[in-house]
């Protein structure tokens, strides 16, 4: 699992700044959980989502279900497999625009010592992370009463009114190749019909533990 999460791309980077690069954690290894969230923390249990590299058809069905249009999504999806599509938020899911590296650090905390994550992709240099309708209005709010929230860099959050661009459903041999697509690409991708997503309060809680300087504790262990 861990692989495919954190295979990002010299693509993916091209447009980030490349300032944004912030300590990962000790030893620079990714972190360990369930996909789509763990139960103790408010997730799905384990196996109730499954691990996927490309969108299913189940996760397609509930891409689709944003558009007002879903059966024409579907259509298009079924003649252009390998072009990404534009989708709007509001209804089934909003989405944390975030600068690549520094939405990796996010991902840490959420899988270190969070509830994990729900679909999660690549586009031009910033990760989107897909969330609960309502968060893309809440977050910035939030994160405006906090201490540490001027630490955290630049975001988007989209939500109603707001479309994003999402990645092809299946990856395609081009992607990879100079010029393709391999900077539009899953990193989670959707493989149920109905994934759990964060909400404002778990992306708040991971985005300040991600922002605010390290505090070293006995035995050097950073937090």
């Amino acid at each position: 699992m861990s692989d495919m999460i954190w295979d990002l791309r010299e693509s993916d980077l091209r447009d980030t700044d490349v300032r944004d690069t912030g300590p990962w954690l000790p030893g620079g290894a990714p972190p360990t959980g369930q996909p789509y969230g763990d139960p103790a923390h408010g997730g799905p249990a384990y196996g109730d989502q499954p691990h996927v590299e490309r969108v299913t058809a189940e996760g397609a069905d509930w891409l689709a279900s944003a558009s007002t249009f879903p059966r024409s999504v579907r259509a298009l999806w079924s003649a252009r497999p390998g072009a990404p599509s534009v989708l709007p938020c509001g209804t089934a899911f909003d989405v944390v625009n975030l600068p690549v590296l520094f939405g990796r650090r996010v991902l840490d905390r959420l899988w270190e010592s969070g509830p994990g994550c729900g679909p999660v992709a690549v586009h031009r240099g910033r990760m989107l992370v897909f969330a609960t309708p309502g968060t893309g209005r809440r977050l910035p709010s939030l994160l405006s009463w906090e201490e540490w929230g001027p630490l955290v860099p630049p975001m988007l959050c989209h939500g109603v009114g707001d479309a994003v661009t999402v990645p092809p459903l299946a990856p395609a041999p081009a992607a990879a190749a100079p010029g393709g697509n391999g900077g539009s690409r899953w990193l989670v991708a959707p493989g149920v019909r109905d994934p759990w997503l964060p909400g404002p309060a778990v992306l708040l809680w991971a985005c300040l533990r991600a922002a605010r300087p390290h505090r070293v504790v006995a035995g050097g262990v950073p937090v």
